[in-house]
């Protein structure tokens, strides 16, 4: 057995230290805790709800009002059609109504025959059950939705149920760690080497997957939270544990035993990865200054996955490298390519250095020219016509849209607060943009546009009923529904958006400055996260907004911009801190800033370009995914961190490090004073 010797150095090199002393209770610890928790999920089962509440606003009054005047039943929609009539095939349909109504937690159906389309080929039946969409069994839902499969007449489903099981999870998880292992076997050359910072994200990501599972019993959290959380957590927790094993793979090459090493790499690799974690939390945590309540428990749940992948980074990855120490360094000596790869990355700093207006140059016009689009971007809420095609709710949306106009499914309800709700209706009748509006149900009239949720039009359409038509009517009125919603939520977000960059910008920056004792680094590094960000939002918009490379047109998901920008500004932050702190080690060092700039990218440039590389197959693999709004998150993260890890920190931050020379790391005399002090380097 290796004798491990006593480790010296800060806190994180005698974390270390523990972890290589006492390597199978670490790793025996992350085992019982993976299992207990997924054990204990299985057992408790997930209770995720998707709130879009948002109190104090004209669509959540609306909401709120009729919840306290009419049934607020869960129900589905099942939607016939026979091109021949539905008169003709009433027999059948009456069967398989009749089937349903035996089904558990079925409480009241209604036929299609009095809700057919104009020429009789297409009608709906309302299922209404007796308890939330969230309470319902899935097996009972699962058991309805084949009763309506089994129907002799062409059937399809619609409803808040039939969402919960339809659509499923695509293979994007699976696709984006096989990519990454694929990308770390050809950096280590070693499949062992490779393995574990997969391994690491596992047990990390599995832990909190379990534990938010549980939680979502009494804290609300949406029902995305999970795939989101996993696309995260394991693009960081892969990240993390691999700027940590380069760490230690240089350490060996540079002739530390392995215990040492991996004591150093925590030392300096792990500090950074700490630094960079709080950074991503921060930014999560943000979220909460929006007050929007359906994200604070999605906020949370991926702050808590980047926690685990720290604590994972720092404590398992240290256990395994102790285990499988022997054969991992005889591996990293036999494929060591330290030399050839430095040089090129010194070949690279020296020509950005030497001509360094131009990189510069460039990156920020792509940066600032793919932003551009993101002006033009229409929020709004995904509904059935982004699903799969093929999905029975895709189809039900069809089907409704083609028997009743294409409004049918996103109608607005109209509440004569205080006012006529017979003039309301009339008036509503002969507005321009609506096909329908029914007669009055107490004071709420039920309005159907002419166009769909999704198109510009109905969410103009809102606007004009509350600053036009409306006002012109004695009374008071509230406009609610499902576009109106979505047009409230932007605003929102839109007031709310400089309190949320205030506080992530602002505690990010102040962190960056007292790591770095430098003003200029943190402008710098927030200037070019916002860009980053917004060329990710643009690109986003170009292809979900505007339908580039065959996506369907539409709104984005009215809460994805602000998750990205939480999202990716923290992730921003970990290539800038795992940069510059390189450039800062050699700067202490030697006090030449030109050399820093040079020895700090040769460092880190092969790591981040991986580190990189890795983050856009996991988060590009959900693009494979069938949700609309979870392909929208993959595509808006993979854009930013290939901006960031390719054309930022390559180009641009090593340019205006040239430019800025020493003052880069300028810190007044009295401020210095007063900064407590953090360092990354021991």
């Amino acid at each position: 057995m290796d004798t491990i010797t006593r480790p010296t150095g800060g806190s994180l090199a005698k974390l270390a230290g523990w972890a290589q002393r006492h390597r199978w209770l670490a790793v025996a610890l992350w085992a019982l805790l993976l299992i207990g928790v997924t054990f204990t999920s299985r057992l408790t089962g997930a209770a995720f709800h998707d709130d879009n509440s948002l109190p104090g606003t004209e669509s959540q009054q609306v909401v709120d009002l009729l919840r306290n005047t009419a049934q607020s039943d869960t129900s589905a929609q099942i939607v016939f059609r026979d091109d021949n009539g539905l008169e003709t095939r009433r027999g059948a349909i009456d069967a398989v109504l009749a089937d349903v109504r035996l089904q558990p937690h079925v409480r009241s159906v209604t036929g299609p025959f009095d809700t057919l389309s104009a020429d009789g080929r297409i009608g709906y039946a309302t299922v209404a059950f007796d308890a939330a969409s969230a309470d319902l069994p899935y097996d009972d839902i699962v058991k309805f939705a084949g009763v309506v499969e089994r129907s002799p007449v062409e059937a399809a489903l619609a409803g808040e149920p039939i969402e919960r099981i339809s659509g499923g999870g695509g293979p994007a998880e699976g696709v984006g760690l096989l990519a990454a292992l694929v990308i770390l076997v050809f950096l280590f050359r070693s499949l062992l080497a490779a393995g574990l910072p997969v391994i690491t994200a596992v047990f990390a990501v599995g832990s909190t997957l379990g534990v938010i599972t549980v939680v979502s019993h009494y804290v609300d959290i949406a029902s995305y939270t999970s795939p989101l959380m996993m696309l995260v957590g394991f693009g960081v927790g892969v990240d993390y544990a691999l700027l940590v094993f380069s760490r230690y793979r240089t350490e060996i090459l540079n002739g530390l035993d392995r215990e040492a090493a991996a004591r150093r790499a925590l030392d300096t690799a792990g500090r950074s990865v700490l630094f960079a974690g709080t950074t991503v939390i921060i930014a999560l945590l943000g979220l909460l200054a929006l007050g929007l309540g359906g994200l604070r428990g999605v906020a949370l749940s991926v702050a808590l996955t980047v926690l685990m992948t720290m604590l994972a980074s720092v404590t398992l990855l240290p256990a395994l490298l102790s285990l499988f120490g022997k054969r991992l360094e005889r591996g990293i000596r036999r494929h060591a390519e330290k030399r050839e790869h430095g040089r090129a990355w010194r070949r690279l700093a020296d020509r950005v250095q030497r001509r360094p207006a131009a990189p510069l140059a460039i990156g920020l016009l792509l940066l600032v020219g793919l932003s551009i689009p993101a002006l033009g971007m229409r929020l709004g809420f995904a509904d059935a016509s982004t699903d799969p095609a093929g999905s029975t709710t895709r189809k039900a949306y069809d089907l409704l849209a083609e028997g009743f106009g294409p409004g049918f499914s996103g109608p607005l309800a109209v509440v004569a607060e205080a006012g006529d709700a017979v003039a309301l209706q009339q008036r509503l009748a002969s507005t321009p943009g609506i096909a329908r509006a029914l007669p009055p149900m107490g004071r709420t009239v039920i309005t159907f546009p002419t166009t769909s949720p999704q198109d510009a039009a109905t969410a103009e359409l809102v606007t004009r009923l509350r600053t036009e038509v409306l006002p012109a009517l004695p009374g008071h009125y509230l406009v609610g529904g499902q576009v109106a919603a979505a047009t409230d939520f932007a605003d929102a977000v839109a007031a709310r958006l400089p309190l949320f960059v205030l506080v992530v910008v602002g505690l990010s920056a102040l962190l960056l400055m007292v790591v770095f004792r430098s003003v200029l680094i943190p402008l710098k590094a927030a200037l070019l996260n916002l860009l980053s960000i917004g060329a990710s939002l643009g690109v986003m918009t170009l292809v979900f907004g505007d339908g580039w490379f065959g996506a369907q047109s539409g709104p984005i998901e009215a809460f994805v911009p602000v998750m990205i920008f939480a999202i990716v500004f923290g992730l921003s932050m970990d290539y800038e801190v795992f940069l510059v702190s390189r450039m800062h080690e050699e700067w202490r060092r030697t006090g030449d800033a030109r050399l820093a700039v040079r020895e700090g990218l040769a460092a880190t440039g092969g790591v981040i370009t991986a580190a990189g590389a890795i983050m856009v197959l996991v988060f590009g693999a959900f693009l494979l995914d069938p949700s609309r709004m979870l392909a929208q998150f993959g595509l808006g993260l993979a854009v930013a961190v290939l901006l960031d890890a390719l054309v930022i920190r390559c180009l641009v931050v090593p340019a205006i490090m040239r430019l800025l020379g020493e003052r880069a790391w300028w810190l007044p005399k009295w401020l210095d004073r007063r900064l407590p002090h953090l360092a990354l380097e021991p």
